[in-house]
């Protein structure tokens, strides 16, 4: 048994006659992968896509998910060419599964074996338990291929399905976390065991068994020479029409506390889209001489994701976050959706008008209406008040007019900014009291 294997896996048992051939490794029933996916390497998830693009039946691969997920799957036998498990329905019964994966020839192998004497990097990766894409990148150059394909895993149960099943899925979900574990489990899958590998490579003067051998160099002037002859970066992909669509977060298992599906859900489809809206003005004609726009600051964007939130739990939770009631983030929200973070300021901001900017103010309400028909104001800071009525008028720092009205006691954004007092005022709807003069 090799030590370092019996360290690392319990349960994980070999056997092999005298040449190598033959070779089996029993894996112990793993435990329900709670809050966890089942690959977490990007060869286990290659591992996975295999097998999800060539099912025909995706309610079956899903049924196979839910059942390795409940720990259904026993112990998961590996040999060349072949996976085996008993997997057990949710009824109790049982049933044999195996996955068969065609076993690479010997000319492949030699060829794979010549490929790792060149790259003596690759066998102290596999050594490490990691699969560098480099080493598929380089098998498959060579003409070998590693990792399954669409439709290479070819099922066989006893439950009579033609196609994969539950069971052949959940096994092959099972064989995903072994994977990830150690990438030699799928060399075993393909004709060779972990020693007989590395056995073969010795003796092609690569690397010792333990592994340690220096990758040769490359001359730095026979590399800076080369710098003309690689190949130009290809063009830029187009952008495409819409954002994205994020994965739904389709799970068995309940969440942990505290964290929302919907949420997160949410989250991710939004920055999607503002990922793609940042994307297509940078690539927009003059992006360069546009000025940088200030990062929003936790509170301002908490209000940019309430204005494209749903109703319900989501603008509950963010109400909440930000500090706000809910009136408020509906205040907020509908100040966003009129002009913004410059109008989200005003919402919020009270300050004081002084020197050239007060006398600017001054000057634009005097001129704004004729002298019978100017309304009373109320100036307190930057907002001013119409005497006896819901209606005011509050000064941006850009020197915009916002217009503002009360109602249920609460000052609501009425309208989007403009440069002249009147104009803005006219959006609420202005009407004077019975007692002012006209």
């Amino acid at each position: 048994m090799n030590q370092h294997d019996s360290d690392d896996y319990e349960g994980d048992a070999y056997a092999s006659d005298a040449s190598g051939a033959g070779l089996e490794r029993t894996f112990a029933a793993l435990p329900p992968p709670r809050g966890r996916s089942f690959a977490e390497t990007w060869w286990g998830r290659a591992w996975l896509k295999s097998l999800e693009d060539a099912a025909l039946d995706s309610e079956q691969v899903r049924v196979g998910r839910r059942l390795a997920r409940a720990g259904a799957v026993g112990a998961v036998s590996v040999r060349p060419g072949r996976i085996t498990a008993v997997v057990q329905d949710r009824d109790r019964t049982t049933h044999r599964s195996d996955v068969l994966l065609q076993e690479l020839s010997d000319e492949q192998w030699d060829r794979f074996l010549d490929m790792a004497v060149e790259r003596a990097g690759h066998i102290a990766a596999l050594l490490d338990r990691d699969m560098p894409p480099h080493l598929v990148e380089d098998s498959a150059a060579a003409g070998v291929e590693l990792l399954p394909g669409m439709g290479d895993l070819e099922p066989k149960c006893d439950c009579g399905a033609w196609d994969h099943c539950g069971h052949t899925a959940a096994l092959c979900y099972q064989v995903a976390r072994l994977l990830d574990q150690d990438p030699f489990v799928l060399l075993l899958m393909r004709g060779r065991g972990e020693r007989a590998l590395l056995d073969d490579i010795q003796s092609r003067g690569a690397v010792s068994v333990g592994g340690s051998a220096e990758p040769e160099g490359v001359d730095a002037a026979e590399a800076f020479a080369a710098g003309d002859i690689i190949p130009a970066l290809p063009a830029l992909p187009l952008l495409p029409d819409v954002p994205g669509t994020p994965p739904a977060l389709d799970t068995d298992v309940p969440p942990a506390p505290g964290v929302d599906p919907g949420a997160l859900e949410f989250l991710a489809a939004r920055t999607a889209v503002e990922a793609h809206r940042l994307l297509a003005e940078a690539l927009g004609s003059g992006h360069e001489q546009r000025s940088v726009e200030a990062e929003l600051t936790v509170d301002q964007d908490t209000v940019r994701l309430a204005v494209s939130s749903p109703s319900g739990t989501v603008s509950d939770r963010l109400a909440e976050g930000s500090g706000r009631s809910r009136e408020q983030l509906a205040a907020a929200v509908r100040a966003w959706r009129l002009g913004g973070t410059a109008a989200l300021s005003v919402l919020e901001e009270e300050w004081t008008v002084k020197g050239e900017q007060l006398a600017r103010a001054r000057a634009a309400l005097d001129s704004a209406w004729d002298e019978d028909e100017r309304p009373t104001l109320r100036a307190i800071r930057n907002r001013w008040t119409v005497v006896g009525a819901d209606n005011q008028l509050r000064l941006g720092r850009d020197g915009r007019w916002w217009p503002y009205l009360k109602r249920s006691g609460r000052w609501m954004p009425a309208g989007r900014a403009a440069q002249d007092p009147a104009t803005a005022l006219a959006l609420t709807e202005y009407t004077a009291p019975a007692s002012e003069g006209r």
